[in-house]
């Protein structure tokens, strides 16, 4: 029994160190529903709008609700949720609306975009309504562009751009086959 003890645990010592080794390396690994399950890796670019990026969210009264009810996974950003993973899609000087419709950026309407009312438990999720709002310098709008059922931006609206955020880059992702 002492044999076998020993092996699994230095297997999960393996495996921890593994993980710490990839994550060192770049690579991240995504297990959300916001974008395809996956494999992604870091690059070296700022993130412009357009970049698939990973961040913590701000510590903000609808990111701590958004974990209370399981929308983010628990983590160790600021307000103890896990990182995201989101698209930027408008930033400076880009003007944005967010309705029960869906989001506008510039006048386009971004597919997949509508608001949901509530969640699966029946609870209210945020309802914005923003009117052809001119992000500042250093307001982005984070959003995906994959789910329509992602918490993202149509919820809580523009943000400061996150200070930590990193571009991500797809190496193996979950093809649904």
């Amino acid at each position: 029994m002492k044999k076998v003890t020993r092996r699994l645990a230095f297997a999960l010592l393996t495996l921890f160190g593994l993980v710490l080794a990839a994550g060192a390396a770049g690579l991240r690994f995504n297990t959300t529903g916001s974008y395809p399950v996956g494999l992604y890796y870091k690059t070296n670019v700022a993130p412009e709008i357009g970049d698939l990026v990973y961040f913590c969210p701000p510590d903000k009264a609808v990111f701590r609700e958004a974990l209370q009810r399981g929308y983010l996974d628990v983590g160790n950003c600021p307000g103890g949720q896990g990182h995201l993973i989101k698209k930027i899609l408008a930033a400076k000087g880009d003007t944005i609306s967010i309705t029960s419709h869906g989001v506008l950026i510039n006048g386009q309407y971004v597919p997949h975009s509508q608001p949901i009312r509530e969640d699966k438990a029946g609870r209210l999720l945020p309802q914005l309504n923003i009117q052809e709002l001119t992000l500042a310098d250093g307001q982005v709008l984070m959003m995906s562009d994959y789910s329509p059922k992602s918490f993202d931006g149509r919820y809580f609206g523009p943000i400061a751009r996150p200070q930590d955020a990193i571009t991500l880059k797809p190496i193996i992702i979950e093809t649904g086959m």
